[in-house]
């Protein structure tokens, strides 16, 4: 079963930079064994990444898909493993957001989770409403886009 991190969440961010990750976020990536998340600056955005454990061992087997040694892998693993953080839960559901991520991100006093299906993204309360406007603007002028995966018939 795919795990699927879907809605959008708005919280506060604490004086020592604790957030509480929402619960069903929490329960997607306790269930694949790490009680936490692993958070990187977005590649594509203002923003910050974040998944469980199973999303991030994917986003790293593509990285080793690139050629070793070469310009194009280097990259990739700085960007992202060696800006990521592995934030465990405390005993409230809290993550604590290191400082070079709450700067990567753009946060202060709160923090919107949104669920974008395999991954979910933590934005300044700003950056996502100027971005969540310019994705429903696209949508709804392409929605042919989309494509429903062919169902395949076992055997």
């Amino acid at each position: 079963m795919v795990r699927v991190y879907t809605s959008t969440f708005t919280n506060r961010v604490d004086k020592k930079g604790r957030v509480s990750v929402p619960a069903p976020f929490r329960a997607l990536a306790t269930e694949e064994g790490f009680a936490g998340i692993f958070a990187y600056p977005s590649l594509e955005q203002p923003a910050i990444d974040a998944s469980g454990q199973d999303y991030f061992g994917r986003l790293a087997e593509a990285v080793d898909e690139l050629p070793p040694f070469s310009a194009e892998r280097e990259a990739f693993s700085a960007a992202i493993f060696g800006q990521s953080h592995q934030l465990a839960f405390d005993i409230d559901g809290r993550i604590t957001l290191p400082e070079a991520l709450i700067v990567a991100g753009g946060l202060n006093e709160a923090v919107v989770f949104v669920g974008l299906g395999q991954f979910f993204r933590l934005w300044s309360p700003e950056r996502h409403a100027a971005e969540q406007a310019k994705a429903s603007a696209f949508v709804r002028g392409n929605p042919g886009l989309l494509r429903w995966p062919s169902r395949r018939k076992d055997g």
